[in-house]
């Protein structure tokens, strides 16, 4: 006899099934392999005795680092493997040349145990002295093999202070090496010399330096960069913008660099076909001193000078890197219709940084354009409707999951009618 338990039991296996079934699909590429050797990502933390200050969200700056460091411990991409360097975390001695060979590497570069980093991490204790210099160098040593990605990110609240070893100069060293392997690092609670000098060791290696107040900035910024070592390399082209659209380069799909000088624009064409949609975003870095309140715009405008769509961004304060971006569909062109088919885009950046007093205005800012012209929602079977997706194979789920699940309790519905009016 099947009782209510079973049959329930035997409903509720047949539409997991089936969900599982119709959701497969969209789990299946998930881990396909690439075929190129894993991307390494090694994290240098400074836990020299002024991690103990507690200006960090009411904490202090090491225990910020252990909450940050469990975060992007879960986080991390399963492909990317990740290692833990330390300096300044085993002497406490007042001897420099003794305090300078203070690094060890925490956690191996490999294959990530999550639970196996996370308690390595929580026996760090702030200790001794900053040897930023001779901790690069044998992080660069640990990334050692391999032709995957390699990224160092270094997380400090001091300047090095192993000098005469530069670490500015040990970032160009590793430069030279011509490994691809990128630093990038982390100012908590900075001061001016430190930013100097941490900016100095990023630029060197084409990294990126950001300036950390608050635990949740630091979690995000280390989880972007451990992210970005697992995208694939893509080597920016430079180009040359021009003052009005009629002048400027036609660019197609890819990463684009250029520069852009105070109180200027830059002009760029992208040629976008009848059904397709142009996405375009651009980033302006501030790489010197530059004055409170700035802003960013980028227009998309037809060649009369009709403006199309627009993304902006402002702010004010201290700043690294500004963006934003936008997005342009063209709709199919109707048969009977005389338009042309493909349409001239014009692409303008304009920014309004100021340089401080005394600083140099030349050469213009870097800026970073990134272009794709895709086919539009309609038409692309990678990029659904509303912007969904492989999501569809969910909601296909979820309603056919419905459907059945209603046939089914109709008929159970009726079937426990039935044994109720015969007894």
């Amino acid at each position: 006899m099947i009782t209510r338990k079973r049959l329930a039991a035997g409903i509720c296996a047949l539409l997991a099934t089936l969900t599982a079934g119709l959701a497969f699909p969209a789990a299946a590429t998930a881990g396909e392999p690439t075929g190129e050797d894993a991307p390494k990502v090694n994290l240098v933390l400074d836990v020299s005795g002024s991690m103990r200050a507690r200006d960090i969200d009411g904490q202090s700056r090491m225990a910020a680092a252990k909450q940050a460091f469990n975060e992007v411990l879960d986080a991390t991409p399963e492909e990317v493997e990740l290692g833990i360097r330390t300096l300044g975390a085993n002497y406490p001695g007042d001897d420099q040349e003794t305090g300078c060979e203070d690094t060890a590497q925490l956690y191996p570069v490999g294959p990530l145990d999550r639970t196996e980093a996370k308690t390595a991490v929580a026996t760090l204790t702030p200790t001794g002295w900053t040897p930023i210099g001779p901790a690069l160098l044998k992080a660069a040593d640990d990334l050692d093999g391999g032709s995957g990605s390699k990224r160092i990110v270094l997380i400090s609240d001091g300047e090095d202070t192993c000098a005469p070893l530069d670490p500015c100069e040990v970032a160009r060293e590793i430069a030279a090496k011509g490994i691809g392997l990128t630093i990038d690092t982390l100012g908590l609670v900075p001061n001016a010399k430190m930013r100097q000098q941490l900016s100095c060791i990023a630029e060197a290696t084409g990294g990126t330096y950001t300036s950390i107040e608050h635990t949740d900035e630091l979690t995000d910024r280390v989880n972007q960069l451990v992210d970005r070592a697992a995208d694939p390399v893509v080597t920016p082209v430079a180009t040359e913008g021009a003052d009005q659209c009629a002048k400027a380069p036609t660019l197609t799909s890819g990463l684009y660099t250029d520069r852009e000088e105070f109180g200027q624009q830059r002009w760029y064409r992208v040629e976008v076909m009848a059904g397709q949609e142009l996405r375009a975003s651009v980033s302006v870095a501030a790489d010197r001193a530059v004055s409170p309140g700035y802003g960013t715009l980028l227009r998309a405008v037809t060649v009369h000078g009709r403006e199309i769509v627009r993304g902006e961004a402002a702010g004010n304060g201290r700043t690294d890197v500004i963006s934003t971006g936008l997005r342009y569909p063209k709709p199919e062109r109707d048969d009977d219709s005389d338009k042309p088919a493909a349409e001239t885009v014009c692409l303008q950046v304009t920014h309004s940084f100021s340089a401080a007093s005394g600083v140099q205005t030349t050469p213009g800012l870097p800026l970073e354009l990134t272009v794709d012209v895709v086919d539009g929602p309609a038409q692309s079977s990678d990029v659904a409707s509303f912007g969904l997706g492989r999501g569809w194979w969910l909601l296909g789920a979820l309603v056919l999951t419905g459907f059945l699940a209603g046939v089914v309790w109709g008929w159970v519905s009726r079937w426990r009618v039935a044994v109720w009016r015969t007894n």
